[in-house]
């Protein structure tokens, strides 16, 4: 049992460090679509919308929903700018305990 999961350890570190070298040497800058330019546009606009609100008058839930929507526009802006995919540390590690589970 110990040698399995020796094993499984080190294939998991192999892939990896694969993983991290390859992601230096993809670092170009690549061109965003027509589209996603139009999106960012978009999100940076109501990002200006909110900073020039008058945020004094405004109740706490509503304080509230403005600073979860600038959440969820960064988020969308890193993706976008970024091309996509988040993988949590506790995901990937949620998902090498099933694979040896199984």
């Amino acid at each position: 049992m110990k040698k399995l999961i020796y094993i499984a350890f080190s294939f998991v570190m192999l892939l990896s460090t694969v993983n991290v070298a390859q992601a230096a040497e993809g670092k170009k800058s690549k061109e965003l679509t027509t589209e996603q330019k139009g999106q960012v546009e978009q999100i940076t606009r109501r990002v200006e919308e909110i900073q020039n609100m008058d945020k004094s008058n405004l109740s706490r839930e509503q304080k509230k929903e403005l600073k979860n929507e600038l959440t969820t526009m960064k988020k969308q802006a890193r993706a976008i700018s970024n091309g996509g995919i988040y993988l949590s540390v506790t995901a990937l590690l949620v998902i090498i305990i099933i694979l040896l589970i199984l």
